[in-house]
């Protein structure tokens, strides 16, 4: 049995006193995420995270702060033979803001790759806002330093 590990790296954008998430459609299950995903053999954490949100929104973003680190074992939700290891950094848009986004949850329809941006006030934000377990602890540790 193969087993490996699964980084994963992601950005944390706040404006306006609202956090940017990602509602999106993987393998046949909503997901409620932060934006970000897979590192790519070659490249470091902060150049794979601005190279998802330029991917993902078409967004230039200078990746600053660390905020945090997985740090307790989470199996992928997707592949059982990995273990994930995510990484999140605060972001900071270099460009104004051209992205849709929805007030609806999963504004999109269920189709592979599906995705759907919404901003979540700050005042409002709650750790079950988010689908996986390691988004949750963010959110937790989020709301604590707010």
């Amino acid at each position: 049995m193969l087993k490996k590990f699964n980084v994963r790296v992601y950005g944390l954008l706040i404006e306006n006193n609202a956090l940017l998430v990602s509602d999106e459609y993987i393998k046949g299950n909503k997901i409620t995420k932060f934006v970000g995903g897979g590192l790519e053999f070659g490249e470091g954490l902060k150049e794979g995270l601005a190279r998802e949100f330029k991917e993902e929104l078409d967004l230039d973003v200078e990746v600053t702060d660390h905020f945090y680190t997985t740090d307790f074992f989470v199996l992928s939700a997707f592949d059982t033979k990995s273990q994930v290891i995510s990484i999140y950094y605060y972001v900071k848009a270099k460009q104004p803001l051209t992205f849709k986004t929805s007030e609806k949850l999963f504004d999109f329809i269920n189709k592979p790759g599906a995705q759907s941006l919404r901003w979540i006030s700050l005042s409002q934000l709650k750790e079950n806002d988010f689908t996986l377990i390691i988004d949750r602890r963010v959110a937790e540790l989020l709301i604590k330093t707010l």
